[in-house]
């Protein structure tokens, strides 16, 4: 409402000058535009505000004929000297607003990168990588979640998705990787250790305040685990998360689940889970990725879903871990033509051995 104001004193004064009530005195409503705008419409909507309010005062003194008294030039003054003070005073506040934007926004990355670690090089039989991309809105943490470790079960990688944004939702990150990172090393079966995830995500909920408030409301987490054992195969349980792919000679290869489960948090909604990880071939040379729905749900101009099949086909063959994911990665940048509108995290591994 405020950033109308301004227009809203311009139609008032259009009225008054142009209709028998203009023996009121104007001058000082339209120096009060660019005043108004300052604070409300940032340098551009300062500059606009004074436009307009110029351009008034030259018509209304035209249809007035006004232009041989002496307050006219009065007016025209004291506009341009409010307009000008108008202008550098939005430009220092706006310029003030983005350095505590960009502190705000370093302190939250900071605070993001001590929770999300990159993942070794090298991890049992396979070699790894993993990227991670911030959409830029603002100051807002986002909620995507990795991690890969090595066990006695073999390697263990978990990519998962809060839904939401902010210092809420990053906790929420904290209490999932944490439970991760302490049961991956000794449940023999993958799904126990999704298990584990959400049960230490709803105690969280179960906290008495106002964050588990917001996260009963809309922290629920989608999450995929993956089990890399000594033999040719993966293990994996989906709750609720983009599928994994795996490029085989050249072709990507869906791991779609059988059963479709829940997200973490919400096992309420099925009467059942399944109680062993699906398993799917996995063989030596074989890629594996697991990622975030940023990746597939980012657009481009013409309102299209990004292809990451088509894409990792296109990769050349012998390239790292981490060459690959740059490569997805400057792909990614093209079609969207550098604008993310949700983050991105994503893991690749290459089996060796």
């Amino acid at each position: 409402m405020a950033q109308c104001l301004p227009f809203v004193i311009a139609l008032a004064v259009l009225v008054i000058e142009l209709t028998p009530a203009h023996f009121i005195y104007t001058g000082p409503l339209l120096t009060a535009m660019p005043a108004l705008a300052a604070v409300t419409l940032g340098p551009k909507g300062t500059l606009a505000a004074a436009a307009l309010a110029l351009a008034i005062s030259v018509t209304t003194a035209t249809y007035n004929q006004a232009w041989t008294t002496l307050q006219v030039y009065t007016n025209f003054l004291a506009l341009a000297l409010v307009s000008i003070a108008g202008l550098l005073t939005s430009s220092a506040v706006q310029a003030r607003r983005r350095s505590e934007l960009e502190q705000v926004r370093r302190i939250a990355m900071a605070a993001q990168e001590v929770v999300l670690r990159p993942v070794p090089a090298r991890l049992g039989p396979v070699r790894a990588a993993s990227l991670s991309l911030a959409a830029g809105t603002e100051a807002q943490i986002g909620g995507d979640l990795y991690e890969a470790v090595g066990t006695r079960y073999g390697v263990r990688m978990i990519v998962g998705d809060v839904r939401g944004k902010g210092l809420t939702a990053m906790r929420a990150v904290g209490v999932a990787l944490g439970a991760f990172r302490e049961t991956a090393h000794y449940e023999d079966e993958p799904t126990e250790v999704m298990n584990h995830c959400s049960a230490a995500l709803q105690r969280e909920v179960a906290v008495p305040g106002a964050y588990s408030q917001t996260i009963r409301l809309e922290g629920f987490v989608t999450a995929v685990l993956a089990e890399i054992p000594d033999e040719p195969v993966v293990h994996v349980v989906n709750r609720g998360h983009p599928v994994p792919l795996v490029l085989h000679r050249g072709r990507v290869h869906a791991l779609v689940p059988a059963l479709s489960c829940p997200p973490l948090c919400l096992e309420e909604l099925v009467t059942d889970l399944p109680r062993k990880a699906e398993s799917y071939p996995f063989a030596v040379g074989d890629r594996l990725l697991l990622y975030t729905d940023g990746v597939t749900e980012a657009r481009n101009r013409d309102n299209e879903f990004f292809a990451l099949a088509k894409t990792m086909e296109a990769v050349r063959a012998d390239t790292t871990p981490q060459e690959f994911l740059e490569e997805l990665h400057q792909a990614l940048v093209r079609h969207t033509g550098g604008h993310l509108t949700d983050d991105v995290a994503m893991i690749l591994v290459d089996r060796l051995e």
